[in-house]
């Protein structure tokens, strides 16, 4: 998988294919994390059990019959219209065609969420964009303040803010 993944698409990819994903997802969802060398890279357990118990609130892209991205999300047992997104991936070969930003409409789409929720580190500038054009879409409002700080971490991790963003058009 991680060879597909890294050969380049077309000039022009058909259009993605967005969908929930499936138990047989997991593994693609754990390569492409992993091959992000950016995000944090969970169990493939946890890939294969996400894809099984929240795909309604998860999307995978494919182009050209391959896996191309994914978001995880998960609508929050305290605020159940509050569309937590967990992790968002795009493979190197399709970058640069909008398709984590076609992800999230499609997702936020689906689940009919009246906000959204995300945690960026400072140093992430791609995703505090995506995230900022994502409410400029929205027409929302953008709240950052600080949610898990280093000092909580056991292991050093650099402090995750909160973007929320809401309302969302219903």
């Amino acid at each position: 998988m991680a060879d597909d993944a890294d050969t380049p698409l077309t000039n022009r990819p058909t259009a993605p294919v967005l969908r929930p994903p499936t138990i047989e997802d997991g593994a693609a969802l754990w390569q492409m994390t992993k091959d992000s060398k950016v995000l944090d890279v969970n169990s493939s357990y946890y890939y294969l059990l996400w894809c099984r118990d929240f795909a309604d609130t998860s999307v995978i892209a494919e182009i050209d019959g391959r896996p191309a991205g994914f978001v995880t999300g998960y609508l929050r047992p305290e605020a159940p219209t509050t569309l937590m997104v967990w992790q968002v991936a795009v493979t190197e070969a399709a970058r640069g065609y909008g398709l984590a930003s076609r992800m999230l409409d499609e997702l936020a789409a689906r689940t009919s969420a009246q906000a959204l929720e995300t945690t960026i580190t400072e140093d992430n500038a791609a995703s505090q964009r995506l995230f900022a054009s994502f409410a400029e879409r929205c027409g929302a409002g953008h709240e950052i303040t600080p949610l898990i700080t280093a000092e909580m971490y056991p292991d050093g991790h650099d402090t995750e803010f909160l973007h929320r963003i809401a309302p969302l058009a219903t």
